[in-house]
């Protein structure tokens, strides 16, 4: 199983040409399934761009979404249009709609888009007003307190996610990888590519999927978790417990890169 791991590539600031030579340099890597950690591009292109993506790249593409790729519509408009889209292209799998992936026979997959959930660090001083807070529906027009109810539920949302998929997914398979969008440990959350400062932590880590993770891994020690996420642009990789690692993908807006290949026997 030979598989290509992408985050953070933005298609809406390629030019044609640009897109042309992403697509290119994806296919040439001969891989079995390509993997995506959201941020693909925003909400009023992201079916296009998908359907691009599932056209040139001919493997299945497992991706989970990101913030941006809410920009300028509702959570459920952008879910509407995922499932609709994913029922009519055979290759894309979005993870958020649950189940576990086979990748190999010792290795699983699931995934969920998952959501900063204002826990950590330091919300109530932060002065951060990610572009996330007008240019998403559901979150445009809140005051800074409903804002992180609102975080805290998509938090909550996602940890239960996680709660029934990995154990599930750890009785089939030795190591499953899963992927997300947002890092869920504040160890793996930098930004400008240093540690977070307790202003950012808020808006860039999910505490509560960290909890999660590390609590079913406690439970399990023979089996191996391996967390791919995205979302801060700054490329980390940390050994959270001797069974649970968090591989965070650097990008550069109009400069999408292959993160990772990854080949699983």
């Amino acid at each position: 199983m030979r598989a290509v791991w992408l985050t953070d590539i933005h298609l809406n600031f390629l030019s044609p040409v640009q897109l042309d030579r992403f697509y290119t340099l994806v296919r040439q890597q001969d891989a079995d399934c390509v993997l995506i950690s959201g941020d693909i591009a925003e909400a009023p292109r992201l079916a296009w761009f998908l359907r691009q993506l599932h056209d040139r790249i001919q493997c299945p593409i497992y991706f989970v979404l990101g913030n941006h790729d809410y920009y300028s519509a509702s959570f459920g408009e952008v879910h509407d249009l995922i499932s609709d889209l994913v029922h009519e292209n055979t290759r894309l799998e979005w993870l958020s709609s649950g189940g576990i992936h086979y990748l190999t026979p010792g290795i699983g997959l699931i995934g969920h888009d998952g959501w900063a959930d204002g826990r950590y660090g330091d919300y109530d001083a932060s002065p951060v007003m990610l572009n996330d807070y007008v240019a998403i529906r559901d979150l445009a027009g809140l005051s800074k307190m409903e804002r992180l109810q609102k975080l805290h539920a998509k938090g909550d949302d996602v940890a239960a996610y996680f709660r029934e998929w990995l154990p599930k997914a750890l009785q089939s398979y030795e190591h499953v990888i899963l992927i997300t969008h947002v890092p869920p440990y504040e160890i793996a959350c930098w930004n400008n590519n240093q540690p977070a400062d307790p202003y950012w932590l808020p808006h860039f880590a999910c505490k509560a999927v960290g909890e999660t993770l590390s609590r079913i891994m406690e439970q399990h020690p023979q089996q191996q978790l391996t967390v791919l996420c995205g979302h801060t642009h700054s490329q980390v990789r940390v050994q959270i417990l001797p069974n649970l690692e968090v591989i965070v993908g650097g990008a550069i807006y109009g400069k999408p890169q292959i993160q990772q290949v990854f080949n699983w026997l």
